[in-house]
């Protein structure tokens, strides 16, 4: 490790978008520096698609790539361990060792929040990552479920609705796909049109939406109760919301009540530490900017920036997002959003969201993977 080196330890957490385009930046550099991130996972993981593993034959293996090749291309050293402390005033971070630091980038992003119920924790499924993805979609093949309960009604729940319910057309099985939404409607702060038109394919394709509503109980034989509604040998995917990880939410700093960091122009919490990603939270306009992948490219980006900044002396410069818009993608080859001020439905805005994560996806082989897949029924 760097513990005797003279060059500035530059420790980024995650390996995710932000942490990936940080380390990228810096590792690039010639500065008298050294770049470590550590992640919990031993690879890079490519969410926007993984609701395609359970509905469009993805095969989870093109959504991933190793963190320890990436280490090696790129120039940065890797650690596969798991953060359980932070230290800002020290500068360690706390693994199963203390590894110490100069600067700090937190883009640890975030998790499936089950706001601390260990039970549905223990039996439902969630989608943080391909493996996950995986086991949705092996599960839903196998069936043996009366019941497919999504539980939320957003970006990601909607998703992975429409895509178990193509899986179980396509292989004619039979299955009740339901989300339990416990807000007034699907897609909450969204437009009302973009609302209207997901709420509409989705009834389309027959999925039921049970709306001011939420999960009662869960029984060992999977009978999910929500109000007067009961559904026996049912699969629970848990789709309700996400948080930070345990290190970041101890931390004794500002946050939302996901725990996301609230974070100053330059994107930093303390001297030396920036966050970038899913767990900071930027300040914009009247609120506060949502959680992206364009976002978290470009955060760890400035963050990289800062911190080469602040080692040459330099001044730092403010973070300034530039919002492209943002799609939902319907497994029923539809899609809704708005891009660069443009309100989209329908076939088109669903070839621009697969062409940006073929842009965005990392790997020629994985790329050539996922069009070949995407092209088989």
């Amino acid at each position: 490790m760097w513990y005797n080196n003279p060059m500035a330890r530059i420790l980024i957490i995650g390996c995710g978008f932000a942490g990936l385009s940080a380390a990228q930046a810096l590792a690039g550099s010639r500065r008298r520096q050294e770049v470590v991130v550590i992640d919990r996972g031993a690879y890079f993981n490519f969410l926007p698609m993984l609701p395609d593993v359970v509905g469009r034959n993805v095969a989870p293996r093109y959504l991933t790539y190793p963190i320890r090749s990436l280490s090696r291309t790129l120039g940065f050293g890797f650690l596969n361990q798991q953060v359980s402390r932070l230290d800002l005033d020290k500068k360690i971070a706390y693994t199963p060792e203390s590894v110490p630091y100069d600067y700090l980038l937190i883009a640890s992003g975030s998790e499936t929040n089950f706001y601390g119920n260990d039970r549905i924790k223990k039996l439902a499924y969630k989608l943080d990552d391909a493996e996950d993805a995986r086991k949705i979609r092996d599960a839903v093949t196998q069936g043996g479920f009366t019941t497919y309960i999504v539980s939320g009604g957003g970006y990601t729940g909607v998703e992975i609705a429409t895509n178990i319910k193509r899986r179980l057309q396509a292989s004619r099985q039979p299955g009740r796909v339901v989300i339990i939404e416990r807000a007034p409607s699907l897609l909450g702060p969204l437009p009302e049109w973009m609302k209207a038109y997901v709420t509409a394919n989705v009834q389309k394709l027959g999925i039921e939406v049970f709306t001011n509503s939420m999960i009662d109980r869960l029984d060992d034989d999977g009978t999910i109760v929500s109000g007067k509604n009961v559904f026996p040998k049912a699969m629970l995917i848990w789709a309700a919301g996400v948080r930070t990880p345990d290190f970041v939410q101890d931390l004794k700093i500002d946050k939302t009540p996901q725990g996301r960091l609230k974070v100053d122009p330059f994107l930093r919490i303390a001297p030396g530490c920036f966050v970038a990603g899913d767990s900071a939270c930027v300040a914009w306009q009247a609120g506060f900017l949502r959680m992206a992948v364009q976002f978290a490219i470009t955060q760890g980006a400035c963050a990289a920036a800062n911190i080469a900044r602040d080692i040459a002396g330099k001044s730092l410069v403010p973070y300034r997002p530039v919002d492209f818009g943002y799609l939902i993608p319907l497994a029923n080859n539809r899609a809704c959003g708005s891009v660069l001020g443009a309100n989209l439905k329908g076939v088109f805005p669903l070839a621009l969201h697969y062409l940006m994560c073929l842009y965005r996806s990392y790997g020629w082989k994985n790329r050539a993977g996922i069009i070949k897949n995407l092209l088989t029924k």
